[in-house]
């Protein structure tokens, strides 16, 4: 039996394989955005193994430190280390910013949105490993960055009023959002986040001085006292806590909540919170694209293959008048679409795979999303035949001496 759908190819194979390389470029997008949101799970799932910490203490009735502000003292991490159950805990802070930098080859600055992160070195919160130069050992104006903030050893960058030497750099050390990490110690970061400019500073302090309240002959050094406090910081936005072995998660963040007036939250929760919640209706807006675009391609399939039976209705008609069966008919139809399917779906999976890393966002393309996204590909390719295989059926035999 004559191979129609074959022979057809071979006849029209330029057609056949652009059209292919079309409908692989959409399946590639559709890979691409299944990868985004794969990333954006990853980036969390990293921020949170990156962290060192079992629990996290924040704010309470906040949802803090990465999906809402929070503001802790950081006389709170003392407090915890004498808790049964709790073996270190570390003050951290957070802050996405833009951090800019010159290049001293050309002198053209550039910036870079970052998540800054201040920590205490040896304290949960540093980062676990260096892929170059060494860590943090002066108090101040040091930093470590991310690979992906595109910062090279020794290169200065500016963050709010003063300049860091990158000592350091990590990798794969993210926020949830996909912005690179930059680490500092963390009473710098302090001053970065919580503290004022020297302008603002000025006009604080001569407020401060006018004030009758400060200026007591009965209470001395109260104006000074408030003055001073106006240039420290002694809040972070959370304790990262470190478990002993064999200590209950829950139950020691129970305690925490009952007598510290503070929130903290587990592991598991804070992966809720960060997947669940925080990046829910990014979520929901990939999947409604992956759903329109799989859509549109069911459809260009469907017209394609549509086109394609009516162009060849009296080959048809020709098999029917010999004797060809419904069934060889359709199978021949089926067979083609699905050639185009697959044709589209290596186009498309080697197109994700090449684009992948140009993206500004980490795409993270997993092969079960691969093996699922090729049979959903022939499914949706067999299911846009079916027009195709009815207007074939339908064809009298005598059309094909008429």
């Amino acid at each position: 039996m004559i191979n129609l759908a074959g022979r057809d190819i071979l006849h029209g194979w330029g057609k056949f394989v652009f059209t292919g390389i079309g409908l692989g470029l959409l399946i590639g997008v559709t890979l691409t955005m299944a990868g985004v949101y794969r990333g954006m799970v990853d980036d969390a799932n990293v921020m949170i193994d990156n962290s060192g910490a079992d629990l996290w203490v924040v704010q309470q009735d906040t949802l803090g430190p990465y999906a809402e502000p929070s503001s802790v003292r950081d006389d709170v991490a003392r407090d915890l280390l004498g808790r049964s159950g709790i073996l270190d805990a570390g003050n951290v802070t957070y802050l996405t910013m833009q951090a800019s930098a010159v290049k001293q080859a050309t002198g053209q600055r550039r910036e870079v949105r970052v998540m800054l992160v201040g920590f205490e070195p040896g304290k949960p919160g540093e980062p676990a490993y260096l892929v170059a130069g060494r860590p943090i050992v002066r108090s101040h104006y040091e930093a470590l960055a991310d690979l992906k903030t595109g910062f090279a050893l020794g290169e200065k960058v500016r963050l709010r009023r003063h300049d860091y030497t990158v000592v350091g750099l990590t990798q794969r050390m993210v926020s949830s959002g996909g912005d690179p990490m930059i680490f500092i110690p963390l009473q710098d970061a302090q001053e970065v986040q919580f503290l004022k400019d020297n302008d603002a500073l000025i006009n604080e302090r001569a407020r401060t001085a006018s004030n009758p309240a400060f200026n007591r002959p009965n209470v001395p050094g109260l104006l000074e006292a408030v003055q001073a406090s106006q240039t420290t910081s002694h809040f972070v936005n959370t304790v990262l806590v470190r478990l002993a072995p064999g200590a209950d998660a829950e139950e020691v963040a129970g305690e925490i909540r009952r007598w510290k007036h503070l929130q903290a939250y587990t592991r598991a929760q804070m992966e809720e919170i960060l997947i669940a919640r925080l990046i829910a209706t990014s979520s929901k807006q990939i999947f409604m694209f992956l759903v329109i675009l799989a859509i549109v391609s069911a459809a260009i399939v469907a017209f394609i293959i549509y086109t394609m039976t009516l162009n060849k209705m009296r080959e048809i008609a020709v098999l029917k008048l010999i004797g060809a069966t419904n069934q060889t008919i359709s199978s021949m139809i089926l067979q083609q679409a699905l050639g185009l399917g697959l044709i589209g779906f290596m186009v498309g999976k080697l197109s994700a795979t090449l684009w992948a890393p140009l993206f500004p966002k980490y795409i993270l393309l997993l092969p079960e999303d691969a093996i699922s996204g090729f049979f959903l590909v022939m499914l949706m390719c067999a299911l846009a035949s079916i027009f195709a295989i009815r207007a074939a059926l339908r064809v009298d035999p005598a059309n094909a001496i008429g």
